[in-house]
C-alpha cells in the first residue's frame, strides 16, 4: 500500500468518525465540538492539494512506507 492511499484512508476515517461523534442525530453523539476535527482535516486535505506538504505522509515516509506502486 502507498503513502498517498494511506492518507486517503486515514482522512476518510477521521472525517467519517468526527463526523458521527459531532452530528446530534448519530447514535455515536459525543460532543458538537467533533465537527472542528472535521473541519482541520478537510482544511489540511485542502492546503495539501496546493502546497503538497502533508505530515502523515512525511510521518509514513520516514516509517518505510512505499511512495508508489512501482
Amino acid at each position: 500500500m502507498t503513502t498517498e492511499r494511506i492518507v486517503r484512508i486515514v482522512a476518510g476515517t477521521f472525517i467519517l468518525l468526527s463526523l458521527s461523534l459531532g452530528v446530534e442525530g448519530s447514535p455515536l453523539f459525543h460532543n458538537s465540538n467533533w465537527l472542528w476535527f472535521t473541519a482541520f482535516v478537510g482544511a489540511n486535505l485542502l492546503q495539501s492539494g496546493f502546497t503538497q506538504f502533508c505530515p502523515l505522509e512525511i510521518i509514513l515516509k520516514k516509517l518505510g512506507v512505499k511512495e508508489t506502486c512501482h
